[in-house]
């Protein structure tokens, strides 16, 4: 199969099940920030020392795949949607993991700065272009209804995120920058 198949190249591109939709659609835009941040967290994943944390980040790629693939679907196809539904289970798993990093790190007591040693930095960046990714479900979801797991598990994924951050740092002994104001 060829990676290119010049059907885009008047601006438009396919929906899963096969309806065109323009390249600046919200759907392509969507699954588009979702991509970039799957693509960020391949670039976090060789940074971590562990490789729990390492397969666990793998396994939150993969799960971006699922939640892209079901904003890529047509949804005037419902059937073809369903095969791309997140468990529930999933949300609850990523709410265990980021109970279990919190209860090893100290107490949070003030906001703090982005940062510190190269992989935690790189988890910031993971947790804010998550966050946009959130942003870009909502606006779709305003417009076609998007499944509550999916949306509830980008919520989570941001938390994990920054936890994951924050347990980097502590593991690198690097000291948190706690934010001040500045004047």
């Amino acid at each position: 199969m060829k990676i290119y198949t010049k059907t885009g190249d008047n601006g438009s591109t396919s929906l899963i099940g096969g309806s065109r939709v323009s390249k600046d659609d919200l759907s392509i835009e969507t699954f588009g920030t979702l991509d970039e941040l799957n693509a960020h967290l391949g670039l976090l994943r060789p940074m971590l020392l562990h490789q729990y944390d390492k397969a666990f980040v793998t396994h939150i790629q993969s799960l971006l795949f699922v939640i892209g693939s079901y904003l890529a679907s047509d949804p005037a196809q419902p059937d073809k949607r369903q095969r791309y539904l997140l468990p529930a289970a999933e949300v609850q798993a990523i709410e265990k993991e980021i109970d279990k990093i919190e209860k090893q790190l100290p107490p949070q007591t003030a906001f703090v700065l982005p940062g510190g040693c190269r992989c935690a930095a790189q988890a910031d960046v993971c947790r804010t272009v998550c966050r946009r990714a959130e942003r870009r479900m909502i606006s779709f979801h305003a417009h076609i209804p998007i499944q509550p797991e999916a949306l509830q598990y980008m919520n989570r994924l941001s938390d994990y995120l920054y936890v994951l951050a924050r347990k980097i740092n502590f593991q690198a002994k690097v000291t948190e920058k706690k934010w001040e104001y500045p004047w």
